[in-house]
């Protein structure tokens, strides 16, 4: 089955095709961070136009790379949510009009559920049952995996998401957006040993998560070193540096403890936030020390992609998924509330 792809959850226009026993067959994507830098953030309304304008040209770019052409397509899948209601709608609207023109069935897909199953488009995917950590600018979550719509939450941040909490302290410090990749460049220049952060809620049981507070000391520690002048390049380097530790430290952390308690030795990351090179190193140390491994996505399939949800639509269709010509979209979805895929399509 050849799956056309279409992510629009948010600032990305993602679309890609994937075959059930070829692969993926291409993929592009198209950022619109340019576009909101000035704004320090995405403007929905910008955000929806662009869509308008980018994801048809890319539609007709994946189908010329993979070679193929409008009947070689079995199925659509689109995002249905979460997400921005005016971006969803547009690939919702695309994805369904391309499937009845076609003659082709159509699928929504839960924007998380295709970050979790992103991994599985490595060469060495891991195996059911393991932990995933969904971690970006709108999630973060410790989930338990038994098979594709499977899952049981196990833990989640109360407030600021980790990508929220970086994007946050990026512009604390002056620094560009998108944050988490602006922080992560500067920490590495910084001093890990002058200030030490909170590591929030991990002397607390349980797998929730909290980034409000340690928001809040990175802001009163860029007061205290701005005075009345300009923060320095080095006060700025140090603060990066500090705030990433503690934000790993506490990711870390969460994760060891979901996996001691769920008796499993797979992580899976995904989300904007796990390109982190620092995460990857920190959980891949952590885990070695008692076997266990970590699972992830290439870097250009952490952030929004539409190679994830053509997989996801694949596995949802392949195991029985079928919807009517009626076209919604869910800005808000608990993942809890997706049905499983019958385990012999895991």
């Amino acid at each position: 089955m050849r799956v056309l792809g279409i992510e629009t959850s948010c600032d990305e226009t993602g679309v890609a095709i994937y075959d059930s026993e070829a692969g993926l067959l291409a993929h592009a994507l198209y950022s619109q961070i340019a576009l909101h830098a000035e704004f320090g953030g995405v403007v929905p309304e910008l955000a929806s136009r662009d869509h308008i304008r980018k994801l048809l040209p890319l539609v007709s770019q994946v189908l010329a790379e993979a070679q193929l052409v409008a009947t070689d397509i079995d199925a659509v899948a689109y995002t249905e949510g979460p997400g921005l209601a005016g971006a969803l709608m547009v690939g919702a609207c695309t994805g369904r009009s391309l499937a009845y023109a076609w003659g082709v069935p159509a699928v929504g897909v839960h924007h998380m559920e295709g970050h979790l199953l992103a991994p599985m488009l490595e060469v060495d995917p891991p195996a059911f049952p393991f932990i995933a950590l969904l971690v970006s600018g709108g999630h973060t979550q410790l989930v338990r995996v038994e098979g594709i719509g499977r899952y049981r939450l196990l833990g989640e941040s109360l407030d600021d998401a980790a990508g929220e909490a970086f994007d946050k302290a990026a512009k604390m410090l002056g620094l560009g957006y998108p944050g988490g990749p602006a922080v992560a460049k500067l920490a590495a220049t910084g001093d890990p040993k002058r200030f030490t952060f909170p590591r929030p809620m991990v002397n607390r049981p349980g797998l929730d998560f909290s980034f409000s507070g340690l928001k809040t000391f990175t802001l009163n520690t860029v007061a205290d070193c701005r005075g009345d002048g300009v923060l320095s390049v080095k006060d700025q380097a140090d603060i990066a540096t500090a705030f990433q530790q503690a934000v790993v430290d506490t990711l870390v952390i969460k994760c060891s403890r979901a996996l001691q308690q769920e008796n499993l030795s797979r992580l899976v990351i995904a989300g904007g936030v796990s390109a982190n090179i620092e995460l990857r190193q920190k959980l891949e140390e952590k885990l070695s020390k008692f076997g266990g491994k970590v699972y992830y996505p290439r870097p250009e399939f952490c952030t929004d992609n539409g190679a994830m949800i053509a997989y996801a639509g694949s596995c949802r269709l392949m195991g029985g998924a079928s919807e009517g010509l009626s076209l919604k979209v869910r800005p808000r979805w608990p993942m809890d509330e997706l049905p499983p895929v019958p385990s012999n399509q895991d």
